[in-house]
């Protein structure tokens, strides 16, 4: 009998375990404040490490737009202005963001230090690596855009400038408490901050270095396509999802906290938002390229989703998921028309970097006030003015400054041969007779 009972029994007292502890998992969504501190750090370095995968997907994006007479450089710039960028971030970066006083414009000079408190909520190593990967992000933005016609170590002398002293004082604007933050200015995970910020000191590089050799028609249209055709679509297309995947890390991430049920909601949202408007602004670009151009555009989808993702950046989680959609389609728009803009200047961007990041990314930001109701449009449009004029005309100065210096632009002949020739001695694709 006793045997019996215990039987019967183990069952229902283990339901009644599981139903409390459901219970006071549902009803506490706190935790001490060192677990907290575990998990909110833990959200900093495995978001961290998806957005450092993103730069695998930018340099097999690039490698796969460029011509194969250019792809071994492009290799060298990805893996240099990581590093570049990582050590620039840590010896002056960081603490030109952070350092900076309430309502500022600029922080301080100085190396970065750990400091880690429990009370601040995570460590400041996994901080400081969140961030930094962010800041190599922008750098990336550039290296597509002037491809195929600028010279490794110039390139390399602006990958320092910016991830060290540019994108650093724009970041701190806003995320390090100064004057935009103090103004009321919204930008969830960088829209304006990482995406416009690279995308408009691309612009001002390919103003200035010019487009390369034989691309303009003296009409202003395109050269025909063949002497510039990408050299592996399926590798842009590996780049693009390695990307699309990262971007979890970038928005989710920008949560900031992972120790209440609320903060695992929002990064779920988070997640959902990202990968809808990325799927928008590929169908966006795909419908309007088969029904503008006659055909669907695979080069234009894949940019497309970029552009989507951009644009949903400044504000993953408010928006409900049919607007996510909305905001991403319309990014995957603006792509395609940028792209058609560009062409008419005769400004030539490689990769499209420019309208998927410097356009999206302003569309992003503009649009915020639709979905979260604490942003106002005038403090949003002076945001983007502000940081994109600022980042603009610095980096037309730089730019110019090593052109008239150590030089910018690769000779005729260094060109026609091709940079992997040029300025690395590796060819990346053997051509055989």
């Amino acid at each position: 009998m006793t045997k019996l009972i215990k039987i019967i029994s183990a069952p229902l007292i283990s339901l009644i375990f599981l139903l409390n502890m459901s219970s006071a998992v549902m009803a506490d969504t706190t935790v001490s404040a060192e677990v907290g501190f575990i998990f909110n750090t833990l959200l900093f370095l495995i978001c961290g490490f998806l957005v450092m995968f993103m730069a695998a997907g930018f340099a097999m994006l690039e490698s796969g737009m460029v011509t194969s007479k250019s792809v071994s450089v492009i290799c060298a710039k990805n893996i240099g202005l990581f590093s570049i960028a990582g050590i620039m971030f840590w010896l002056v970066g960081y603490n030109l963001a952070y350092g900076i006083d309430p309502g500022g414009y600029i922080g301080k000079f100085i190396p970065w230090a750990d400091g880690s408190k429990i009370d601040t909520g995570y460590s400041d190593g996994s901080d400081w690596y969140f961030q930094m990967v962010f800041c190599a992000t922008t750098v990336s933005i550039v290296s597509g855009t002037m491809a195929e016609r600028i010279k490794l170590w110039p390139f390399f002398t602006f990958a320092a400038i910016l991830s060290g002293i540019i994108y650093p004082i724009v970041m701190g604007w806003q995320w390090g408490g100064g004057w935009l933050a103090e103004a009321g200015f919204s930008d969830f995970a960088g829209s304006t901050l990482v995406h416009s910020t690279g995308g408009a000191a691309a612009l001002a590089g390919a103003m200035i270095i010019g487009p390369r050799l034989g691309r303009f028609t003296k009409s202003g249209a395109p050269a025909p396509l063949k002497p510039f055709a990408a050299s592996s679509i399926p590798l842009v297309t590996i780049g693009v999802f390695i990307l699309w995947l990262g971007w979890f890390g970038f928005n989710g991430g920008s949560q900031l906290a992972l120790g209440t049920a609320t903060d695992a909601i929002a990064v779920s949202k988070i997640f959902i938002n990202t990968f809808l408007a990325g799927a928008g602004g590929v169908m966006g670009a795909a419908v309007i390229t088969r029904l503008h151009f006659g055909k669907t555009d695979v080069v234009q989808m894949l940019n497309g989703c970029i552009g989507g993702l951009v644009a949903v950046t400044a504000e993953p989680l408010l928006p409900s998921p049919f607007a996510a959609i909305l905001i991403g389609a319309v990014g995957g728009l603006i792509v395609v028309y940028g792209t058609k803009l560009l062409f008419s200047l005769k400004i030539d961007d490689v990769v499209g970097a420019i309208p998927a990041h410097l356009f999206a990314g302003i569309w992003g930001t503009l649009i915020v006030p639709a979905t979260n109701s604490g942003a106002n449009f005038s403090t949003q449009l002076i945001g983007v003015l502000s940081v994109n004029i600022f980042v603009f005309v610095v980096a037309y100065i730089v730019f110019s400054l090593i052109k008239a210096t150590i030089g910018l632009r690769l000779s005729k002949e260094g060109e026609t041969k091709g940079t992997d020739v040029t300025e690395t001695g590796v060819i990346a694709y053997a051509i055989r007779d």
